[in-house]
């Protein structure tokens, strides 16, 4: 059965010791993904080393500290990194397509829609999509965890199979190998918890990349919540991609497979849209739209702030001030204030809105806590 799989690779797993690219890392990593695609599946490939690449081109010794001198390693390194990985695709008769994004082609419906679907042409064609946060401009990803939360929303949007992050090292511990000689690596955490996190430091596991152990699993975390299983381990050999969808892999997988996708539009609206205000609703309106799955309506409406138009994401709160759910509106604010507690038709009578519902169950996600701990 065909796989769709999301890789991540990071900068220390691209970079010589003494910095730089290498191509010996590279090649190894195109190796395993041009095996599993050669067997049918298909592959997303996140990659950091962009200024692991061109940060010696530019006469820096070491890894530039400031933002300004990763931006500018990152601008000389992108275009080597991805010429290195077409030509190591190419020796399998393979074409890659590049992708730089940004954060806000996230939050942009527009953007989103149109990343989607250029990324389903490629898959579609046999390309192998290469992402990229892009460095010269962007400045999240160069403190945000070293693409891992990118590759985390990329696996979303194309509810792909699995997230497989491929490390310098071979999964998740229980404790640091190098603080504690006997710490114990866990092959299988079911959820990614709170508690979990807190313990876990931020700091990096290598001089080469930007992100540790905490950024990959924060990016578990949301995959998680996206509906895509994880894996985290080293790339250790061509078959690894192999081993992993077999749940033969030697690193650590995280959450079931299995797990509840979420459609594209409801993505967008529950994970990436910018909040534009905010509807209180009465018992009767949280009881039909959380537990009967209808859509809110005007009757059900107690108080609105904010500044919203139709089109716009608000948050739907109940009668204890609790944010229950998250859509897009049909009704501008102004117009919603006039017809709180109407009927549809009322309101539809009143406002000349074609549409019955303030929020449609379509364009609703209910928002679960749920805890774990």
């Amino acid at each position: 059965m065909k796989k769709r799989v999301v890789v991540k690779i990071g900068s220390s797993s691209l970079a010589e010791t003494s910095g730089g690219l290498s191509l010996k890392k590279l090649n190894k990593h195109v190796a395993a993904l041009a095996r599993f695609i050669q067997s049918g599946h298909q592959v997303i490939l996140i990659s950091s080393g962009a200024v692991a690449a061109g940060f010696r081109a530019l006469g820096y010794e070491m890894r530039p500290e400031t933002i300004k001198g990763k931006q500018a390693a990152a601008a000389v390194g992108q275009g080597k990194l991805l010429h290195a990985y077409e030509e190591a695709f190419y020796r399998y008769e393979l074409v890659t397509a590049q992708m730089l994004m940004t954060r806000d082609v996230f939050s942009d419906m527009y953007q989103y829609s149109n990343a989607y679907h250029t990324l389903e042409e490629l898959l579609k064609r046999s390309a192998i999509p290469i992402i990229n946060e892009n460095d010269s401009v962007a400045v999240d990803e160069l403190t945000f965890g070293d693409n891992d939360m990118l590759a985390a929303l990329v696996s979303g949007l194309l509810n792909a199979d699995m997230f497989v992050l491929f490390t310098d090292i071979d999964g998740v511990y229980n404790e640091y190998p190098s603080d504690n000689t006997a710490a114990e690596k866990v092959s299988f955490i079911p959820y990614i918890t709170e508690s979990l996190l807190e313990r876990v430091s931020h700091s990096s596991g290598s001089k080469w990349g930007t992100g540790g152990i905490k950024s990959k699993l924060i990016a578990a975390k949301l995959a998680l919540d996206l509906g895509v299983p994880v894996y985290i381990g080293k790339n250790s050999g061509e078959k690894t991609l192999e081993k992993v969808i077999a749940g033969k892999g030697e690193g650590t997988y995280i959450g079931k497979e299995g797990l509840a996708s979420w459609r594209k539009s409801k993505q967008w609206i529950g994970f990436h849209s910018v909040i534009s205000g905010r509807i209180t609703i009465d018992k009767g309106a949280e009881l039909a739209i959380v537990h009967d799955n209808k859509s809110l309506l005007p009757a059900g409406v107690t108080g609105l702030s904010g500044n919203f138009s139709p089109g716009n994401v608000v948050e739907i709160l109940n009668q204890d001030h609790q944010i229950i759910g998250k859509g897009q509106v049909h009704y501008s604010f102004v117009s919603l204030q006039k017809v709180i507690g109407m009927s549809s038709v009322q309101a539809m009578t009143k406002t000349g809105n074609k549409h019955p519902e303030v929020v449609h169950r379509d364009k609703m996600v209910i928002v679960k806590e749920v805890s774990h701990e």
